[in-house]
């Protein structure tokens, strides 16, 4: 069975495909998001989703969330006394994912098509792959989240010959695509973004404006009252969805704060983030070198875009409305399903087409001679260049630049300056060639580059027909093979907590983060509640604790409602 998932940096969750289309998968809980936060306890257990997000006020040092930033990095997550890198930590969501959707459907699913923001470089992507296959998932396809997009609405089913712009803003990166379909082929034309902006990014800003008002330096605030300060910002932010104004409240350095923002205020203190959202679009419109007039429909995709002023700011932008019509937040997780009908030929799907194109610029390292000057080495020689249709395979030839020399060293390089060094370095192959004067001996590097984003580089002497070639799918935080499996083995050792007792933990845990909100006798009613609740689990009457879990959820629902409509009076 296969499935497409979409690995948020905020939220996740899966989708497959069936005779009448796709559909959601919906998780352990019952809920169709899957909070992309992990936590562990003393005993080395794992908590994935809402769990872990509860946990994350309690035990904030061994929570962790918004990985997804630092994929293909070599950050390391400390939680107790272990450390993950970010492929690590989205492979537990992963599998949570994996064996939610096996619940669901009663039978194995072996294989999956994930979805990585446009924009993601190589490593990224490699990174991403790596995840599945930590989780148990066969990965041979990724996708690129905004044509992820564009296949849930069904911009593939349009007329011929349209254009296409997809403004995806989930909750840690953004990406635009402007995509053109032919007949049967929908053809990405550009893609553009920014891999560290996102709904987390606007909800900081209120943070900011509250900390700053009230003078108090955030770098003084412990872990739980930064986790408790963003949950009430985010409170906060979602309350523009339905009032120009809504209201803040919280309690740090325990001094209570409370504040009323206008959404005009709100989206004057945003400026800086949508002067960086405009970037993107421009210059995916300068690569695809259409006009803005051309752009025949807009779609809106990502949790970030059902914000008042995103939506505001892409309407004045486009001087248009943008269509709204799939919910922004399971839009390419849809998409992703379809896809994996496309890659099973599908009859329903079968007849669409889908290109993708490379993000970034892969070339080498060259000398160049300026106005009849010595040869300056260290730039940069485009080979493939960015928002190129793959898979693409392109030849350059090279020329020695030194008298007898006996080797060349091709730098495999990604990036847009024009400098070697600002770019990153994906790996190099060195040949020997013949020493001659310089000029008199050339290679041909030749780039490879596949839907999968699989870079393969070979060079020719062709002097001599010496040959070699590699293969780029490990490097930055990329493991060999033998370390692959190593850390798998690691990785299996960690318990997942068991699926059926997981509701009851939930209950737990949003019991206790409210206890330490709370004071006085509502500390006492909770854990009342609480010990009464724990005597039951103990008993393991499967009756009687369903019956228990009912009543503490009434219970907990009215005490938070309590404590949010007048926060530590």
């Amino acid at each position: 069975m296969k499935i497409g998932i979409d690995l948020g940096t905020t939220n996740s969750l899966a989708a497959y495909y069936t005779d009448q289309g796709p559909v959601i998968i919906p998780n352990r809980l019952g809920d169709r998001l899957t909070p992309s936060i992990v936590s562990f306890d003393e005993s080395g257990t794992v908590y994935v989703g809402k769990t872990a997000r509860e946990r994350m006020s309690t035990f904030p040092d061994r929570t962790a969330s918004l990985f997804k930033r630092s994929m293909g990095t070599e950050r390391e997550f400390v939680m107790g006394n272990q450390k993950f890198r970010a492929e690590e930590l989205s492979s537990f969501v992963l599998r949570a994912l994996k064996e939610d959707a096996e619940s669901y459907l009663g039978q194995p699913v072996e294989e999956a098509v994930i979805s990585v923001p446009a924009y993601f470089n190589d490593i990224q992507r490699k990174a991403t792959k790596r995840a599945g296959e930590l989780a148990g998932l066969k990965v041979e396809r990724i996708i690129n989240e905004p044509t992820a997009a564009a296949i849930a609405y069904g911009l593939h089913h349009r007329a011929d010959h349209t254009r296409f712009l997809v403004f995806d803003l989930g909750g840690g990166t953004f990406d635009i695509s402007i995509l053109e379909r032919y007949g049967n082929i929908m053809e990405v034309r550009a893609i553009a973004g920014d891999n560290f902006i996102g709904g987390e990014d606007f909800t900081k800003v209120l943070c900011g404006m509250m900390l700053r008002e009230r003078e108090v330096d955030e770098t003084l605030l412990s872990p739980k009252e930064q986790v408790y300060l963003t949950r009430q910002a985010e409170t906060c932010k979602l309350g523009f969805a339905n009032s120009d104004r809504s209201s803040m409240k919280c309690v740090l350095n325990k001094e209570t704060y409370e504040r009323e923002f206008s959404l005009e205020e709100y989206e004057r203190n945003c400026q800086l983030l949508l002067a960086r959202i405009r970037k993107p679009i421009e210059r995916s419109l300068k690569d695809a070198n259409i006009r803005l007039s051309d752009i025949d429909e807009i779609v809106l995709v990502g949790g970030a875009t059902k914000l008042p002023i995103i939506r505001n700011f892409v309407g004045r932008i486009f001087g248009r409305i943008p269509n709204t019509d799939v919910n922004p937040d399971e839009a390419i997780a849809v998409g992703a399903a379809i896809q994996c009908a496309m890659k099973e030929r599908n009859q329903a799907v079968r007849e669409v087409v889908l290109t993708e194109v490379c993000p970034f610029t892969l070339g080498t390292s060259v000398a160049v001679q300026r106005l009849g000057e010595m040869l300056e080495s260290g730039h940069f020689l485009p080979i493939i260049e960015r928002n190129t249709v793959i898979p693409v395979s392109r030849t350059d030839t090279l020329y020695t630049a030194s008298d007898y020399q006996r080797k060349i060293t091709v730098d495999i390089l990604q990036g847009e300056s024009r400098l070697a060094k600002n770019n990153l370095s994906l790996g190099e192959i060195t040949v020997p060639v013949p020493p001659k004067k310089s000029g008199e001996e050339s290679i041909d590097v030749t780039y490879t580059y596949d839907i999968n984003s699989i870079l393969e580089v070979k060079v020719k002497v062709n002097s001599t027909g010496v040959e070699k070639k590699i293969i780029i799918q490990k490097e930055g935080s990329q493991l060999t093979e033998e370390e692959a499996e190593r850390r798998m083995e690691e990785l299996n050792y960690l318990k997942i907590h068991p699926r059926d007792q997981e509701e009851n933990k939930l209950l737990l845990f949003r019991g206790e983060r409210l206890y330490e909100e709370a004071t006085g006798d509502l500390r006492r009613e909770l854990d009342f509640l609480l010990s009464q609740f724990e005597a039951v689990l103990d008993k393991q009457d499967k009756d009687a604790i369903r019956q228990a879990a009912g009543e503490v959820k009434e219970a907990l629902d009215e005490i938070e409602a309590a404590m949010e409509d007048d926060l530590f009076d």
